[in-house]
């Protein structure tokens, strides 16, 4: 009874963390509770009328979507989650007080006075006056600290160290120095236009980015969720590590859903965790697999997290081309996470589940196959028809809303309980997830905005500078510099969501990457330099002593979160060494390949390759490995990765690289050869003994 009260605490602790994520921290009263209900409901409405029948101009569609987000954040979120001496009004969680009324309104007001006199403040571009400046003004402020609120400090002390250079550059050391700026041309590049607040992530998180994750709350209302995690236990629950390989095809099919790590976890955690500890894996590891698989869902086409739409905006290239990008690194890294829950069953003698500890397959599918047509529809369109991401998306919720009503009326009729009654029922789910979806996106629009202030200081004049200085920090040197940006991602994004660390990080390096990798003879597509960036951020959300997915996952397997976190990072070591390759064989992320023969070789390899780094990674492939097998996986891994490298290395025709295939396969098959001889001699020598 102890242990299960346990449990329930820490899993009580793991909910609070997404509580705090999507700004659900306060109890509401009725009246406040239907004001909130009325805000969200009405922002999902509008987001959906805009690819359908509202024609708005797109800076009065990110005023009006920054205005909603702002408006539901201060009357969510208390200005201190916890009570402290002395502060308790700043920290209400039982009602909304005043102040927080006055922030919402005031800040709502500030967010639309673009929108509403977008004309006049054209008409005196780089003129503000004092009304604009006053607005501009509290409008910088009220964003900062909402941001604050939402996801911590961080991005609100990195915007205002920036407006500090920017500001205090004449008075900066030569190396950093910065002509500076006025307050008039401060407020009017970044309130007042579309340089900064309002800039290009606003707009796509405006335009795109809330459909999306407006249909994954409307898929886990739904169910889907849960659909997805009985249907991967159903089908791979009975292999060795069965749990843990059907909690990494949960978690990345959750993922579809929830878009959040946290949300992930919280999902299927409490049903993945206690069955693979229950199978054998130690709690740390079997937590830090379900961080792993959570962390890594931003990463898997076509759904992939808010900075992928960023990514196609500044690459200037349609949707599908991020989504074919993304697609051989995604898959390479979930195998590879494949190969971790196998090789860690192999050290600890895990088998699969037992039937009664399964889900029938067929059964599961027959009461959940409904939930594919959305997403099945999502890809049609996208890939297909190859339709505008927010089109896509509109039309996939339409369906959906079909589904959830032929669910809910085809629910009511077997219970018996009217048509009515699953009409009602499906109207309180679509309600539900326009609120969750509401509440979801919060932390994205507010983070896109305040990313959006750093943005405009670096597009003022400082861009120059910074790329200046981190090209000398890095001597010129491109391994150098890749270093460094990894550094930073993962060192910024201890305190950011992936989607602003991906926007910081973009502004100021993806540039540099391809231009000091030309200088060095190695042509960086600007996609490849966007990846790099965006990989490091997803796996900041699990990087010691800060990552957030971690105690999340540590409290549901009453495991300590530093260690946790730890496991879960080594665990992710594969997709940073994928990062690392893609950008120096782009054709990992398909550039300039255009044949499916072609792409399928290159997917294939990788998945070999892949699978031959792990048993380097994890010190096991058939039995313990021995120093001197581990140059052999290394190798094989390269090899397979990097086919042009190797050429490069022997000095062979490029033009001949793909014969390295082979070679790198033939290593490969060497060192497993070599323990299966070696497990083989070990299991004579066990019958020996025993006989």
């Amino acid at each position: 009874m102890l242990k299960k009260l346990g449990l329930q605490r820490k899993l009580k602790s793991a909910e609070e963390l997404l509580k705090e994520e999507t700004g659900d921290v306060r109890t509401l009263r009725p009246h406040e509770r239907l004001l909130v209900s009325v805000i969200a409901i009405g922002w999902a409405l509008f987001q959906l009328a805009l690819p359908s029948v509202l024609v708005l101009d797109s800076t009065q569609t990110r005023a009006i979507h920054l205005a909603f987000a702002m408006a539901l954040l201060y009357l969510l979120m208390p200005c201190q989650k916890e009570r402290r001496k002395g502060l308790g009004y700043l920290c209400i969680t039982d009602r909304i007080p005043f102040m927080d009324y006055a922030c919402a309104i005031l800040g709502t007001f500030t967010a639309l006075y673009l929108a509403l006199f977008y004309a006049e403040i054209a008409m005196r571009a780089g003129a503000p006056t004092t009304l604009d400046l006053v607005c501009g003004g509290i409008l910088v402020v009220l964003l900062l600290e909402a941001t604050r609120r939402i996801i911590g400090p961080a991005l609100s002390i990195i915007a205002l160290l920036f407006t500090a250079y920017a500001f205090l550059g004449p008075h900066m050391p030569s190396l950093i120095a910065f002509k500076g700026v006025s307050l008039s041309k401060y407020i009017s590049n970044i309130a007042l236009s579309t340089e900064g607040i309002y800039g290009i992530p606003l707009g796509v998180s405006a335009s795109i980015v809330y459909l999306f994750v407006l249909l994954g709350a409307l898929l886990d209302r739904a169910g889907a969720g849960r659909f997805l995690t009985n249907l991967a236990f159903a089908v791979l629950g009975r292999f060795k590590g069965g749990a843990a390989k059907a909690a990494i095809v949960a978690s990345g099919g959750t993922g579809l859903v929830s878009g959040s790590s946290i949300a992930n976890i919280v999902t299927t955690g409490p049903f993945t965790i206690p069955l693979m500890k229950k199978m054998g894996y130690p709690a740390k590891k079997a937590a830090a697999i379900e961080v792993a698989a959570s962390t890594d869902g931003q990463l898997m086409p076509p759904i992939m997290g808010a900075a992928a739409f960023i990514i196609a905006e500044y690459v200037n290239v349609p949707y599908v081309e991020v989504i074919k990008a993304a697609a051989i690194p995604a898959f390479a890294s979930y195998f590879g996470l494949f190969c971790i829950a196998h090789l860690e069953a192999s050290k600890h003698g895990i088998e699969g589940l037992s039937s009664e500890d399964l889900p029938n397959f067929w059964e599961t599918l027959k009461t959940g196959v409904h939930y594919l047509i959305p997403l099945a529809m999502l890809m049609w369109e996208l890939i297909y028809l190859r339709h505008s991401p927010e089109l896509a998306a509109f039309r996939a919720i339409m369906v959906l809303f079909g589904v959830i009503f032929y669910q809910e009326v085809r629910n009511a009729m077997q219970r018996k309980t009217g048509l009515f009654s699953g009409i009602g029922e499906a109207f309180r789910i679509i309600a539900n997830g326009f609120v969750q979806g509401s509440k979801n996106m919060m932390s994205v629009a507010l983070a896109c905005a305040s990313a959006g202030i750093i943005v405009g200081v670096v597009n003022m004049g400082i861009g120059g500078m910074i790329a200046y200085v981190v090209e000398i920090l890095a001597r010129g040197n491109i391994f150098l510099l890749l270093l460094i940006t990894a550094m930073a991602c993962l060192i910024i994004g201890m305190g950011l969501p992936t989607t602003a660390t991906y926007i910081v990080m973009a502004s100021l390096t993806a540039p540099i990457i391809v231009e000091v990798g030309g200088l060095f003879g190695y042509l960086v597509p600007l996609m490849a330099a966007h990846l790099f960036c965006f990989y490091f951020g997803i796996l900041a959300d699990d990087t010691p002593p800060v990552g957030l997915a971690a105690y999340a996952a540590s409290a549901i397997a009453e495991s300590e979160p530093i260690p946790t976190g730890i496991q879960g990072f080594l665990y992710d070591i594969r997709t940073s060494c994928i990062a690392f390759m893609f950008v120096f064989n782009p054709e990992l992320i398909l550039h300039g390949i255009n044949s499916w023969s072609h792409a399928l070789l290159i997917f294939g390899m990788a998945l070999i390759g892949m699978s031959a780094f792990e048993c380097f990674a994890q010190g096991w492939c058939l039995v313990k490995n021995k120093l001197y097998e581990i140059p052999f996986f290394l190798a094989a891994w390269f090899t397979l990765f990097h086919p042009g490298g190797v050429a490069w290395l022997f000095h062979i025709d490029p033009a001949n690289k793909y014969y390295m295939y082979p070679v790198g396969i033939g290593v490969y098959a060497v060192a497993i050869s070599i323990q299966k001889m070696r497990k083989m001699a070990a299991q004579r020598a066990m019958e020996g003994a025993a006989g």
